[in-house]
Parts: structure tokens; C-alpha cells; sequence
């Protein structure tokens, strides 16, 4: 059984930081995509962030909203997936939620086989 397990949100200022988490267990493609996506409340799903694994992995896509702020990382011992957020605004305040699909990572990619339930990020002024 796949599962995504989020961690890591919370509550910070503007201009603060947090770094949110994703555990992923029981997934056995060779080669995967795992993506972060947010949510704010009354707007569509956003993609943030995605990275490859598996071997030769390790590739990275960032939304031009978040580029130079965020960054998707992974811990493949843990088979976790981090993404450090940096200079947090108030628009970057949603739930964010992870994902993994099959192949390769592509800019805008949404086709992903299993999500996390999210974690929610909140920002305040």
C-alpha cells in the first residue's frame, strides 16, 4: 500500500521560513516523480515544486512564483522529500500537498498516481 505522509506545517510571519516533509512508503517504481502542490482556499491547485528519483534522479522543477525562494530537496535513505521555503508571503499560505507518479518530472506536470493528505502552511502579516 502507497503512502504519503506529510509533516512540517505551521504557522510563521511573513518573511519567515519552514521547511514541510514528505514520507512516502510502499511505492516501488524505479524511476518516480515526486511533486509538491498547494491549495489556498477559493483557487485551484498550484504545482510548486518536483523532483525525480530513482537512479540517475535528483532533477529539479520549481513555478517561477517560488523560484529563488523554495527549494525541493530528498533524503533517499528516508525516502522523504523536503521543501525548504524561504521569504514566505502571505500569498504562500494554502495546504500543501505531495505526490508521486510514475517517470520522469516535467514543468507542469499533474498526472500522479498517489497523494498525501497535506499540511497546512499559514502566514501572517
Amino acid at each position: 500500500q502507497v503512502q504519503l505522509v506529510e509533516s512540517g506545517g505551521g504557522s510563521v510571519q511573513a518573511g519567515g521560513s519552514l521547511i514541510v516533509s514528505c514520507t512516502v512508503s510502499g511505492y516501488t517504481a524505479s524511476t518516480y516523480c515526486v511533486g509538491w502542490f498547494r491549495q489556498a482556499p477559493g483557487m485551484e491547485r498550484e504545482g510548486v515544486a518536483s523532483i525525480n528519483g530513482g537512479p540517475g534522479g535528483g532533477s529539479t522543477y520549481h513555478a517561477n512564483s517560488v523560484k529563488g525562494r523554495f527549494t525541493i530537496s530528498q533524503d533517499n535513505a528516508k525516502n522523504t522529500v523536503h521543501l525548504q521555503m524561504h521569504s514566505l508571503k502571505q500569498e504562500d499560505a494554502a495546504m500543501y500537498s505531495c505526490a508521486i507518479g510514475k517517470g520522469y518530472c516535467w514543468p507542469g506536470r499533474r498526472d500522479f498516481n498517489y497523494w498525501g493528505q497535506g499540511t497546512q502552511v499559514t502566514v501572517s502579516s
